[in-house]
């Protein structure tokens, strides 16, 4: 009987410690701290937006301030925020580490969102699947890429 009991309470035991870690709760008008790049440690994300009905999977928009993105078209070459940026769950979850505050006032991402849909709509544009300091990284790599060759 002992060993009955021993054996289901191992079970239990190990599945338990299989059983995937609580997810974070996302919502509109958090402000997040998040695993940044080096030198911009006081960034924050915002989550502005979640669309549950676009893809198989929800999809999250963020602004991000705090930047030092390189970007030859601004003024002084550098960016300090992203006014849109989708990206999944998985990396989203990834990429934060303490929630700042809830219910926030949430800076106007309604132009980025605006192009960004009608590109997403017509298969041209996706979300990112990486986690938001890489995104950046390629972002900026982006911005400061050499034209194509024609």
């Amino acid at each position: 009987m002992l060993k009955k009991f021993t054996i289901a309470v191992l079970l239990l035991l190990g599945l338990l410690a299989a059983a995937p870690a609580w997810a974070i709760e996302f919502k509109p008008g958090q402000i997040w701290s998040y695993q940044t790049r080096a030198g911009e440690e006081a960034s924050k994300l915002y989550l502005a937006r979640i669309d549950r009905g676009l893809g198989s999977r929800a999809i999250f928009h963020l602004y991000i301030d705090g930047l030092q993105l390189k970007n030859p078209k601004f003024p002084g070459g550098v960016q300090d925020r992203l006014v849109h940026l989708p990206i999944s769950r998985e990396a989203l979850e990834a990429s934060v580490t303490q929630l700042l505050q809830s219910d926030a006032a949430m800076p106007d991402i309604s132009e980025g969102y605006a192009l960004w849909l009608l590109s997403f709509e017509q298969g041209q544009a996706g979300v990112f699947t990486i986690p938001v300091s890489q995104a950046i990284q390629h972002i900026e790599n982006a911005f400061n890429a050499p034209p194509p060759q024609q």
